[in-house]
C-alpha cells in the first residue's frame, strides 16, 4: 500500500526535544511499514529518515502539502499537538483512509476538561476536578496541551488569571503508567509501560518532568489497568494507536488520553514481535489478533532518543 506519514514537528521544522521525539516516532513507524513491503512517504522540513520518500514542507505549506499528499496515498497517519491534531485529522479524512483516531474523538481527547468529565460520567475513575481551595496543592495543567508541558502542582490561588485555559484536579499519589493500545475494530492492548517522571521543586511549585519509559512494565495489576484503558477508548470513540496515561493509586485513575502514537512506541517496537504498522492496517482493513507477544524489556530516556535520531 501507499502510506503517508506526517508528524507536525518534523513537517514544520521545529527544534529541540519535540523534533527529536517526533522524528523518533515517525522513523519507528516508517521502518515498520517499510519492513512489511509498503511504500512510505512523509512530510519534512529538513530531517531525513532511513526509510521512506521525503516530501518537502514547512510551517506555511504543511497543511497544503498534507492535503495534496493524502490524495496520492491509500492511507495516512498524522501525529501532532493535541490542539492542532483535530484540524490535521479532518484534512486526512476528507482525502484518504485515516489510520488514526477520528476527528471527533481527537477533539474530545484534546480538551482535558471535557474528556475528564465524559470519563467520569461513564464511571471511569479520574482525578476530581476542583475549582476552589486555598491550602492544599492541586495539579494544574493547560486545558489543551500535550506531554507534561505546563503541568505542575501548586496552590490553586497561584493559578493563572485565564482560568478557563487551565484545569485543576486533585493529586493522585501512585505509580505513573501508560497503556499502548490499538483500538477501533476491537481493543488490543499492546503493552503496559512505566513512565519515568521526575518531580522538581520550582519556587515552591512541583513541576512534572517526563524523562522516558520502561516498556513493558510487568505488574500484578496489569489486566486491571488494561480493562480500564479498554473502557476509556471505547467511551471516547478512539481508533488506531492510542496512549492512555494512568496513575495507579488505590485503583487505576485515567490522567490523560493521547489519540495518536506516543514516544512509548520507540520502546514498544523493540519488544513487540508483531509489526506495529501491520497491526494498524489490520485494524482498518483486516482482523486484529487476539493478543500480541512481547519479548524482553526496553527502558529509554529522552537522551537515548536524541542519540538515535
Amino acid at each position: 500500500m501507499k502510506i503517508l506519514l506526517a508528524e507536525y514537528a518534523v513537517g514544520i521544522g521545529l527544534r529541540g526535544t519535540l523534533l527529536l521525539e517526533g522524528k523518533a516516532m515517525l522513523g519507528t513507524l516508517a521502518d515498520s511499514f517499510h519492513r512489511t513491503g509498503h511504500d512510505v512517504t512523509y512530510l519534512t522540513a529538513g530531517s531525513r529518515l532511513k526509510n521512506g520518500t521525503a516530501i518537502e514542507s514547512n510551517e506555511e505549506t504543511f497543511k497544503n502539502e498534507l492535503e495534496e499528499a493524502a490524495k496520492q496515498n491509500e492511507a495516512c497517519l498524522v501525529i501532532g499537538p493535541d490542539e492542532l491534531l483535530g484540524d490535521l485529522t479532518d484534512i486526512i479524512e476528507r482525502n484518504t483512509v485515516n489510520l488514526g483516531c477520528p476527528t471527533k474523538s481527537v477533539r474530545l481527547c484534546a480538551d482535558k476538561l471535557m474528556c475528564t468529565q465524559v470519563l467520569e460520567s461513564n464511571s471511569i475513575s479520574v482525578p476530581k476536578i476542583v475549582s476552589e481551595g486555598h491550602e492544599k496543592r492541586y495539579v494544574i495543567k493547560p486545558r489543551f496541551g500535550c506531554a507534561s508541558e505546563g503541568v505542575k502542582m501548586t496552590l490553586l490561588d497561584n493559578m493563572r488569571k485565564e482560568k478557563e485555559e487551565y484545569i485543576a484536579t486533585e493529586y493522585i499519589e501512585g505509580e505513573h503508567l501508560s497503556v499502548s493500545m490499538v483500538c477501533g475494530q476491537r481493543t488490543l492492548p499492546l503493552s503496559l509501560n512505566k513512565q519515568l517522571i521526575e518531580l522538581n521543586n520550582d519556587n515552591g511549585d512541583i513541576i512534572f518532568d517526563y524523562k522516558g519509559n520502561q516498556v513493558p512494565y510487568r505488574t500484578e495489576y496489569e489486566n486491571e489497568v488494561f480493562q480500564v484503558a479498554k473502557r476509556t477508548v471505547e467511551t471516547l470513540g478512539c481508533n488506531g494507536y492510542v496512549g492512555i496515561d494512568i496513575v495507579y493509586g488505590d485503583m487505576p485513575y485515567v490522567i490523560d488520553v493521547n489519540p495518536r502514537p506516543t514516544t512509548a512506541i520507540f520502546g514498544l517496537v523493540k519488544t513487540l514481535k508483531e509489526e506495529i504498522g501491520e497491526l494498524l492496517l489490520m485494524n482498518m482493513f483486516g482482523k486484529l489478533p487476539d493478543s500480541v507477544s512481547l519479548e524482553g524489556e526496553c527502558s529509554f530516556t529522552k537522551d537515548d532518543i536524541e542519540d538515535i535520531t
